[in-house]
Parts: C-alpha cells; structure tokens; sequence
C-alpha cells in the first residue's frame, strides 16, 4: 500500500484528500518511507525533516472540506535555491550553510496556498551556477549524473519520492534533469511565474520550472500559477492527423550522440504513423549566435548576482562562482549590450516560426546522463537548451525513449511565447506516441 500511494500523480492525491478518502498524514508517511529507503542511493534532499512534514501533514488534515485547495495535501520538492521561511535555504553554500530565511518565496507562498505539502529542499549545484554537482545521483543508475543545476528535483520525482517539483533554468537546468531522469519538465515562458525569493543568476534568463511524471500534472501547475493562453485551446484531444511539426536541430547538433540521432528519426516515424505532417526547420545564421551571446550574458548577470559573495566570502567559492564574480572572461559592455540587443530581435522571429506548426521538436540532451566522475561530478551538457531559455520561449521534456544503456532520453516541445495551455494540449497526444519508443518509470 505504501508503495502505491508513492506512485499516485499529484492529481490523483489531491482528489483523495480533498474528499477525505486519503490522509494526507498516512500519505506523507509512505512518502518519507520511500525517500528514508532511497536517500542513502540517491541523495535527492538537501534538507529533509519528517517531525516537519507530519506536522504540516496533520494541520492540513484538520482543515474543513471547503477550506482545502486543489492541491490539498501533494507533496512538492523545493530547489535550494527558493526561499522557504521554516526550512534553510542553502543552497549548497558554505556560506548559506544552515541559513534560514524569514519569508517564503512568492511560488512557495502560492503552493501553501494551494494546499501543497511543502516536503523539503531539494540538491541543486552552488547557486545554481556550476559545473559541479551535488551529491544526487541518477535514481535508474547511481553511477549517472542526475542532471544540474535542479538534480535534487529531477530525481525525487523520478524516484517516486514526490510527484511534483519545483527547479529552475538558467540554461537548461530543468529540462536535462527531466530527460536524465525520464520525467515530464516544463520551463515556461520566462517571468510568467515569479522570481521574487530566490536566488538569481541571470535576470534574463533565470525561469521557474516544473517537475511531474505526468501531463495532467503539469497542466495543474500551470493552472495554480495563472499559466493562461490569451487564446485557450479547445478542450478536445489534439488530433494528431493533420498536425504539422517543425523538428529543429539546431547550431550544436554535431554534438547529438548516436542515440539521440536514432531517437530523432524515431520519432518522426512515430508522428508520421499518426498521420501527423513532419518538417525539418532551418533557422537562419542569426541563431547561431545564441550560444555565445547566451554566455556573455550570463557572465555580465553573474558578475552583479555573486559579488556580494565574493567581497564577502571569496575564500568560501566555488571557482566557477568566482570566475562570474570577477568576470575572468573580461566580456565587456559593449558585448553585454550587443548580446541583449540581438537576442531580443530574434524573439519575434522565432514566435512566427513556431507558429507555423503545431510545435517545435528539438532534442532536449546530447545523449543519455553521462557517468559521473570524481571530484567534478559533471551534471550533463546542457547545450540543447541555451537558446530556448534565451529567448524566452516555453520548453517541455517528453520522455518515452531510452538510449542503449536503457537510459531515458527525452525530446523537447517548444511553442511560442505564452502559449503554456496549447503546448501542454500537444504534449497530451504526442506523449501517447512517444511512448512506443520503450521508457517506462
């Protein structure tokens, strides 16, 4: 029984106990079961007090029927990187080391709101800034990288340990831990949830983003956080026959490994099947800038949002922290501008092109979660993401595929600016054609 209710969706959850069919207590025992069981393989929690969460288990109980929120009692993992006012905030910091903030975050507050059960704080790497990770390991084989900077929240919700995450991307910190770890992720359209509380690395790109392991799930984030299309899509099933999707290689495509190549063919035969139309895209050599001017931006931003803790603690440091604080790359204003300036042109170029087709398919990694090495522990290569976080476009993993060490390996969806409900609806069919391609949680 136990076992089963680690394995309810967050929807499921929230029916159960707004209904008083399910305790939320007797849920949040078989959760914190199940991280006590996996915590020594996959090192998912950052902070994690089970005397805490059975206390907000037990007020949530108490709560009359008609005061419980559609997210009455769902357990979410929290990137150490938000602010919660009765956990740390560490964010795998020495110099944060025990710290403890006095406000939630403003995503936080609205998951209370809601009726979540706020389970802990999840691993993420240093600021969620660097190349070296935490101790989380990739719960399909703890040998692998779970993905960074959000590793903790790709892997709890991979492991059964929550149904719902939250991380966040500056780059593609959501959704190369969602294919590592074979899980839907959603990095929305950039600012359209809020920031406020939680540590920022890059301005423009920094984005609030979303774990589950299924789409209805995500849609009811998205619902929660006022994700609305200007336009709501129809409430029907998306007809694959007659869709038409645009599939993006993209400047890094050289660095695609073996099977994110056959995974591609793959799931142009698939929607193909479906009676789907399938296009290749070439984007014009504009955006082959991206990657660098991606870089000069979060060298810029970086150097503002981590020079309080250089002046003060330099010792302290990550040196990868340390080289945005003292901008080691000596970028200058000028490419700083020059950077903004471009990218902003390209936003509207790339909303038209997405909205030819029914989505952008774009692979969401170079290949499987690669084995971690000692002492860098290297999160996976982010590449595929930069320029849809950069320009603000909304991304979703879909996972379905595995690699040749039975490795999930996901591809991503992108819709145009704001359009959350309508790439959510196209995820609903397109999951259920992925799904032949062999990955099962």
């Amino acid at each position: 029984m136990s076992q089963d209710l680690c394995k309810l969706s967050a929807t499921e959850v929230a029916n159960l106990t707004r209904s008083g069919e399910l305790k939320v207590e007797d849920y949040a025992k078989a959760l914190i079961a199940r991280v006590q069981e996996r915590e020594p393989i996959v090192h998912a929690w950052a902070y994690f007090n089970p005397d805490l969460i059975l206390q907000s288990a037990r007020a949530l109980d108490a709560l009359p029927a008609e005061q419980r929120g559609p997210l009455h009692g769902v357990a979410v993992g929290i990137k150490d990187v938000i602010y919660t006012k009765d956990m740390p905030t560490q964010q795998y910091s020495p110099i944060y080391k025990d710290d403890h903030p006095i406000l939630d975050a403003a995503v936080v507050k609205t998951l209370r709101t809601m009726g979540a059960l706020i389970f802990g704080k999840t691993h993420t790497t240093e600021f969620a800034c660097c190349q070296k990770g935490p101790p989380t390991c990739n719960p399909h084989d703890p040998s692998r990288t779970a993905g960074g900077s959000s590793s903790g929240s790709g892997a709890a919700v991979g492991d059964f340990q929550v149904p719902l995450a939250l991380g966040t991307q500056t780059g593609g910190s959501t959704i190369r831990p969602g294919s590592y770890n074979g899980i839907y992720a959603l990095k929305p359209t950039w600012n359209a949830i809020s920031r406020e509380g939680l540590k920022i690395y890059s301005l423009t790109c920094d984005t609030v983003g979303l774990y589950s392991r299924s789409v209805d799930d995500l849609e009811l984030l998205c619902d929660i956080f006022r994700l609305k299309d200007d336009t709501p899509p129809p409430t029907s099933p998306l007809n694959l026959s007659g869709a038409k999707f645009g599939f993006v290689k993209t400047h890094v495509w050289p660095k695609a490994q073996p099977e994110v190549v056959d995974i591609w063919e793959q799931a142009k035969s698939l929607l193909k099947a479906a009676g789907a139309e399938v296009e290749e895209v070439d984007l014009s050599a504009k955006f082959d800038n991206l990657s660098v001017w991606h870089r000069n931006i979060l060298h810029m931003e970086g150097q503002s949002s981590f020079l309080s803790e250089y002046l003060a603690h330099p010792e302290l440091l990550d040196p990868w922290v340390t080289k945005h604080a003292v901008n080691d790359t000596k970028t200058t204003r000028k490419e700083h501008l020059e950077s903004l300036d471009e990218i902003a042109k390209l936003r509207p170029v790339i909303d038209e092109i997405a909205s030819k087709y029914t989505v952008l398919i774009t692979p969401s990694v170079t290949g499987e979660p690669p084995v971690m090495e000692e002492p860098l522990r290297f999160t996976g290569d982010a590449s595929f993401c930069l320029m849809w976080t950069v320009l603000h476009l909304p991304v979703v993993n879909v996972p379905g595929f595995k690699g040749p060490n039975g490795l999930p390996v996901g591809l991503s969806l992108v819709a145009p600016r704001y359009h959350e409900q309508d790439l959510l609806r196209t995820t609903h069919a397109v999951s259920e054609v992925f799904a032949e391609g062999g990955w099962t949680l």
